[in-house]
């Protein structure tokens, strides 16, 4: 079964500190089976397009490389584009 590799990549737009991405992950735990969680730092040399762009927005989530929420997590919005992504891969 390839289920584990079709996994949805959620990916985190973070940098240090930052407690409302504390919170988003820690209200994000329930769901952790069902996607991979990939952070990436914007104050980063290598990512400086995106802490141009989300400097002031973090926590800012990408779900498969689409835009999908900042702020605070949305849980009925991620729930409904997870279960659509897992949907489709099945």
């Amino acid at each position: 079964c390839s289920a584990s590799t079709n996994k949805p990549v959620l990916t985190l737009f973070t940098k240090k500190p930052c407690p409302l991405c504390d919170e988003a992950k820690e209200v994000l735990e329930p769901y952790k089976r069902r996607f991979i969680l990939q952070e990436v730092d914007i104050t980063l040399p290598e990512n400086s397009v995106w802490y141009d762009k989300y400097k002031y927005d973090i926590p800012v989530f990408h779900l498969n490389g689409k835009f999908l929420m900042k702020h605070r997590v949305n849980i009925q919005k991620f729930e409904d584009q997870l279960r659509k992504l897992e949907l489709q891969s099945e």
